[in-house]
Order: C-alpha cells, then sequence, then structure tokens
C-alpha cells in the first residue's frame, strides 16, 4: 500500500524526474479524493481540458464512505466515468504513460497508479497526398498521428484477423511504432523477424521517423535503390496488407513503411486500379517506358553522338551539327546539377513562388545558356525528357536511385566511349541482382527466379475478380484471395 510517507515520496521523486516547476507544460495538480489526499500529473496541450475539468469535478465530490474500502477498484469501475482507464503498478511506466500524453492519478494508500488516456494530440486533417495523386479513388492520406493512421487502415479493413502491434524504439524519445499485419495472412517467420529487429534498435531517438527506422531494419549499406516502399495513401497500404505484407506506421510520420518490397513495387501506382484495366495497363507501360528512358537516353545519345559510325543510315540525323564551348558530357553533367538545384530550391521556396522559379531556372537560363554557347539545343532537349520521365516515377528514392546509376553511366560513357557504356549496364544490373528484399527476398522477383503468371500481374493490369492469388514469394498463410466455392455458393 502506497502510505502518505511513500505518497509524497513517489509524487515528489516524479516531479523532480519530469521537471515539475521547471517545464511549463509539465502538470502536478493536487486533489482531495475522499479525504484522501491524490495528484494528478499530465502535459498541458495534450490532455482534454474539458475530459479533465469533468472528471475532477467528480472526483472531488466523492466521499470517504464511496471509496473505502477497496478504493482502486471503486474508482476505476465505478468513479471513473471514462472509457479509456487502466491500473498499472510500475512507476517507470506511469512516466512513460504521461509523456506520451495520458494523465496519472496518484491517490494515498493505493500501490497502484491510474492511467487516464485523455490524450489528443495537435493534428492535420487528413488531406491528399502530395506525391500520390489520382483523379479517382480517396482524397485521405496519412498524418502525423499514429492512432489517425492506423484509424484510416481500419476503416477499409474490417477484418478482426488486423493486428496493431505497439513497439516503443528509442531510450529517449519512446517513438510509438505499429507493427500492422493480417494474422492468418502474412508469414509468422516475417512478422517474427520485424519484431526482433526493432527490439534490437539501440539508439536514443528515431531522429528522421520512418527514414531513420528504414536503415535499422534494412541494414547499413550504400546500396541506393531503395529496399522498403513508403506510401502516404492509406488504400495502398491496407492492399499490401491484403497481399500479406508488413506495414510499419511510426508516430509523427505521415507515411507508412511496407515490406518487404522488391523492384516492380516501385513501378506502380494507385492510378492503374483507379482506371479501367485496358487504360490502367496502358499508364503502366508509358510509366514503365519512362524508368527506362530515364536512366539510358541521355547515356544512349551520348554514345551516338560521340560515335556516329554506330548509327544505321535511317537515324544518321542524331548527333550534333556543332559541340558547343564544352564537351557533351560536361553538359549533361552540368545540366543534371542543375535540374537538382532546381528540384532543392522548388522544396525550400514557398509555393506561391515555385511556377514562377520553374519558368526562370528550366526556361530562361537554359535558352540563355544556349546563345552564349555553353549548350547545345539538343542536351538541353533530351535532358528535358529524361527529367519528365525521371517525375513519372512513382517513388521519389527509385527515381533518385536511377538518377546515380544515370549519372554513372553518363561519365563512363563519356569517358571510355562504347566499352564505358556496356561497363555502366553491368554494374546496373549486377547490383540489381545482389540487391535482396527484407527476408531474403530476391529484389528482382517475379522476373528472377521467373514467375509467369506473376510477372503478367505486374506488367498487365489485370481486371480485380481475375487476381486471385497472393504473391507466392511472401509465403503467406492463405495464397488464395478468394473464399472457396462452396462458400460463394451459399
Amino acid at each position: 500500500m502506497m502510505r502518505k510517507a511513500n505518497f509524497e515520496k513517489v509524487t515528489s521523486e516524479l516531479s523532480r524526474k519530469l521537471g515539475v516547476g521547471t517545464s511549463f507544460d509539465i502538470i502536478k495538480r493536487d486533489i482531495i479524493i475522499g479525504t484522501k489526499k491524490a495528484a494528478f500529473f499530465f502535459i498541458d496541450g495534450f490532455i482534454k481540458d474539458d475530459i479533465m475539468l469533468w472528471l475532477m469535478s467528480i472526483l472531488q465530490t466523492l466521499e470517504r464512505e464511496e471509496i473505502v474500502p477497496n478504493t482502486l477498484t471503486k474508482l476505476i469501475e465505478k468513479k471513473i466515468p471514462y472509457v479509456e482507464c487502466e491500473a498499472i503498478e510500475e512507476i517507470e511506466k506511469a512516466e512513460l504513460f504521461i509523456l506520451s500524453g495520458s494523465a496519472a492519478l496518484f491517490v494515498e494508500g493505493l500501490d497502484k497508479t491510474i492511467i487516464i488516456d485523455a490524450r489528443t494530440y495537435p493534428a492535420r486533417s487528413p488531406d491528399e497526398p502530395e506525391l500520390e495523386k489520382v483523379t479517382r479513388g480517396s482524397k485521405d492520406g496519412f498524418v502525423e498521428t499514429i492512432v489517425f493512421n492506423t484509424a484510416l487502415i481500419r476503416r477499409r479493413l474490417r477484418d478482426p484477423n488486423l493486428r496493431f502491434e505497439l513497439v516503443n524504439v528509442g531510450k529517449r524519445s519512446q517513438t510509438d511504432v505499429a507493427v500492422a499485419y493480417i494474422e492468418d495472412i502474412t508469414n509468422t517467420d516475417l512478422i517474427k523477424s520485424i519484431k526482433e529487429k526493432l527490439d534490437k534498435i539501440d539508439k536514443d531517438a528515431l531522429s528522421m521517423g520512418a527514414k531513420s527506422l528504414e536503415e535499422f531494419i534494412v541494414g547499413r549499406n550504400w546500396n541506393p535503390f531503395p529496399q522498403a516502399k513508403f506510401t502516404q495513401r492509406p488504400d495502398v497500404a491496407a492492399a499490401h496488407l491484403l497481399e500479406g505484407h508488413i506495414v510499419l506506421i511510426v508516430d509523427n510520420t505521415p507515411s507508412a513503411m511496407i515490406l518487404p518490397a522488391t523492384f516492380f513495387h516501385f513501378t506502380q501506382h494507385a492510378e492503374d486500379y483507379y482506371q479501367n484495366p485496358a487504360v490502367g495497363t496502358y499508364m503502366r507501360w508509358v510509366r514503365f517506358f519512362a524508368i527506362l528512358f530515364s536512366y539510358v537516353l541521355t547515356p544512349l545519345w551520348l554514345l551516338f553522338a560521340l560515335n556516329q559510325n554506330l548509327l544505321p543510315e535511317w537515324l544518321d540525323f542524331i548527333g550534333p551539327k556543332k559541340t558547343g564551348e564544352i564537351p557533351l558530357v560536361w553538359q549533361f553533367v552540368i545540366l543534371e546539377f542543375g535540374i537538382d538545384v532546381l528540384r532543392m530550391a522548388s522544396i525550400h521556396t514557398p509555393s506561391a513562388m515555385t511556377t514562377s522559379l520553374g519558368i526562370i531556372g528550366g526556361l530562361l537560363l537554359s535558352e540563355f545558356a544556349i546563345k552564349v554557347g555553353w549548350f547545345i539545343p539538343e542536351t538541353v532537349l533530351y535532358m528535358g525528357l529524361t527529367g519528365l520521365s525521371m517525375f513519372a516515377t512513382p517513388s521519389l528514392e527509385f527515381s533518385l536511385a536511377i538518377r546515380i546509376y544515370r549519372m554513372m553511366l553518363l561519365v563512363l560513357t563519356g569517358v571510355f566511349g562504347l566499352y564505358g557504356f556496356i561497363v555502366g549496364i553491368l554494374i546496373f544490373i549486377i547490383t540489381l541482382l545482389r540487391t535482396k528484399s527484407f527476408g531474403g527476398i530476391n529484389y528482382l522477383w517475379p522476373l528472377i527466379p521467373f514467375n509467369r503468371k506473376a510477372l503478367m500481374t505486374i506488367f498487365m493490369r489485370k481486371p480485380i475478380p481475375e487476381v486471385r492469388y497472393r504473391p507466392e514469394v511472401l509465403r503467406v498463410k492463405d495464397i488464395d484471395s478468394s473464399p472457396p466455392d462452396s462458400e460463394v455458393e451459399e
């Protein structure tokens, strides 16, 4: 039992640790409940003021006879009319609850702390994500509050087997991370592996949220190809959960991490599924060609421009009549850096000025550079086409990885010609072959190892009723996404 001396000691020690009186937002509210001393601890800004006023008005009017004996049971079951209320023993756990936004009630004579989850977080509305817009379909997206994000997924999946397991990561930040999966679909070993990696994280905080968490999970390497897919759309997260993937949701991060992810996950977009299958297939092929062009177009043109003998007669128009003051390879390298500078400048520019910045950077500067003889029109044209293809790539992380290998291929081609081009392509292919996704899955699946049916599902946007089986590479518990024929007939 927490006698008077123990009550004073515990509340004083907790006040010291939390910084009551030093930090203006840490509140300790002393009250009397039925002649017993009590103290509320909570953080101003996280707590619902109207709920706390209502609870204190009830508790402060209680008589001793109403709560004695069995004070804890009577308070929780009869006198505190709030949904989320529980009793805990550990002071350290109570401290974590307080810092997470809940209110902790300490009562003289009790050996447990009453936690009242009356928290509310500063939050914005779930607007449509900027990076994953669709012409049709839902317009809501993830926000920085983990409870809202899990609710957005739960709204789409009313499956009793959907699980959100909460884990705290970071010794100081104690960041909430929700591990989402469907229990009777997702591979148990995959779930176990994720949890083990989360438990092994030994760091003060996840400074950059989900991105910091990704680097702990997929490993420490310099491979630019992304091995985890990020999405800001709850419908995309729900679709991957139904396939057997695991979704990690990190508090304070407006996106979800999908594991495992392969090369072809970064070539698909929700827009494909909000259109007719024929239209969706066409859009998907256009996107495939755009990704290919974003990697190989400028190095290939440079190769032909420097080696006219490699061109057939019907393509003899390719190649510049004048090369300008700067060698062709360095023209492309400068333009690559110019696009990066323009992109970074647009990020740091107020929204109302980004259009003007794009016009100045993309049109005026390139036009003047051609007039003074730095660049030739062809390099600006092909770099512009490459830039458009790059921004057509659905995943920003994948697009940036392609850019790194494109610049490598450009330099190798400009310096070593045809042999440099071949070596650059080989480096790209070997890197893809050596890359493994989470769980040891081949990054190029279903191309390697070859799976014809799965590959056709990627290249063709099939009608939804025809997509019956889940990806076998995930080793799911239930491979068939359709009910048995007997259930359909019933």
